[in-house]
């Protein structure tokens, strides 16, 4: 199927958004940028762009991405739901699945802050779900044309236009929500498959939504707002452990039970703790403290060191290499780069944090995904966390069976 949508909305982090623009003047020059707040960004698309509607965005900064239908307002979840239902119920397409989420009100760790659900995206997938489970009554099927006109239309701002007030919806249309009702069915919440089509609502500002649509395909477009939606464990040691799972469920690495995996960069202990909770026997190496949990488990074993004075026979059966150092990505590759090329290590896979210590650096990921190709990783991958930071993660495996998520670059 083909997009007739104009637009494209794209989400990111708080903060990424000129790496974001940057990578798209690369790889689409045709897109023109339309429409931005902070992590949320649309763009103009060529009018003869034939774009299908699971086609691959390539590009590491984007969380989630889709085709606009415009944004609604109202005065509160209720009315912006009922413009919402009209803007889908008019777009003319039957939607297997509904994703509903906020865009991001600041960074991942900026006081305390974690990408996931909120209360406002709670309140608005409860609005739509009320209007999807309504009860049509025949003396009230009857089109309210008034009504109808209060809907807010699709509107795609420029980059100097103010957000337009616009008359909310007052009551509700039962037309609308049984328009919402068959275009759903009942599995509208389930999880997303390969395949399926997913309406987008995305809470860009409280009261204002934008609508769109995408064909869930790649991990990550199978996940509302492509939040994996982690649960922290009780006594989570650090937000590590959050881009730990997250990479691990995005990567589809596969690690299994009982295998050995090096951690380089492991006090205080979040990223191990999510490996542990593999069944993994973790080498962790930092010349840190660890926290006593970690060090205290069976299969933990601590190195009080930097990565490039552990002895290399150390790393033999090693099949899974971890790396999040708070250094230069250059610096992070020269050290696992020193340890792969050790005769006696055969790293199979490996996930590795690579900070931009200034944003520029983004500018380098070409070269650096070229150097780990050149150590015999076949599939390498790169994106955005949700949980990352001023940084991304590079999943690199020897066989090309890394499950489709994120760029492949050529």
């Amino acid at each position: 199927m083909d997009s007739s949508s104009g637009f494209l909305f794209v989400a990111c982090q708080v903060g990424a958004e000129p790496a974001l623009k940057a990578e798209l003047a690369t790889q689409w020059p045709d897109f023109r940028f339309a429409y931005s707040r902070p992590g949320f960004v649309t763009f103009k698309l060529p009018p003869d762009h034939k774009l299908p509607a699971d086609f691959d965005l390539h590009a590491v900064f984007a969380r989630a991405y889709g085709f606009s239908l415009g944004k609604v307002s109202g005065h509160d979840p209720q009315s912006c739901a009922l413009a919402a239902v009209r803007l889908a119920q008019d777009c003319g397409m039957n939607f297997d699945r509904l994703h509903v989420w906020q865009r991001d009100p600041r960074a991942p760790g900026d006081h305390g802050f974690e990408p996931g659900e909120t209360p406002a995206a709670a309140e608005a997938r409860a609005a739509l779900l009320k209007l999807c489970a309504a009860k049509v009554i025949a003396d009230e099927v009857a089109t309210d044309d008034s009504a109808h006109s209060a809907a807010a239309p699709p509107v795609h701002d420029s980059p100097t236009e103010e957000l337009p007030g616009e008359e909310p919806t007052s009551h509700p249309s039962s037309v609308a929500a049984a328009s919402l009702h068959r275009t759903f069915g009942p599995a509208l919440l389930e999880a997303t498959l390969p395949g399926q089509l997913v309406l987008d609502c995305i809470v860009v500002d409280p009261n204002q939504w934008w609508i769109g649509y995408h064909r869930a395909s790649a991990v990550p477009s199978r996940w509302p707002g492509g939040l994996p939606g982690i649960t922290r464990p009780e006594r989570m040691i650090s937000r590590a452990y959050l881009k730990l799972e997250e990479a691990l469920r995005w990567s589809r690495m596969p690690v299994q039970s009982g295998d050995q995996c090096a951690e380089i960069g492991s006090a205080p202990g979040g990223a191990s703790q999510a490996l542990l909770s593999h069944g993994l026997q973790v080498l962790g190496i930092d010349p840190a403290d660890m926290d006593p949990r970690i060090l205290g488990h069976d299969n933990f074993t601590h190195f009080k060191m930097r990565g490039a004075d552990v002895r290399r026979k150390e790393f033999r059966d090693v099949r899974w290499l971890m790396a999040d150092i708070n250094v230069a990505p250059s610096y992070t590759l020269d050290t696992v780069e020193a340890i792969l090329s050790h005769a006696q290590v055969n790293v199979r896979g490996m996930l590795l944090t690579l900070k931009f210590l200034e944003w520029k650096l983004a500018d380098e990921l070409p070269a650096y995904i070229a150097r780990v190709k050149s150590w015999g990783f076949a599939d390498v991958r790169v994106r955005q966390l949700a949980h990352n930071r001023q940084e991304v993660c590079l999943a690199a495996l020897r066989e090309r069976n890394l499950r489709k998520g994120s760029r492949r670059p050529s």
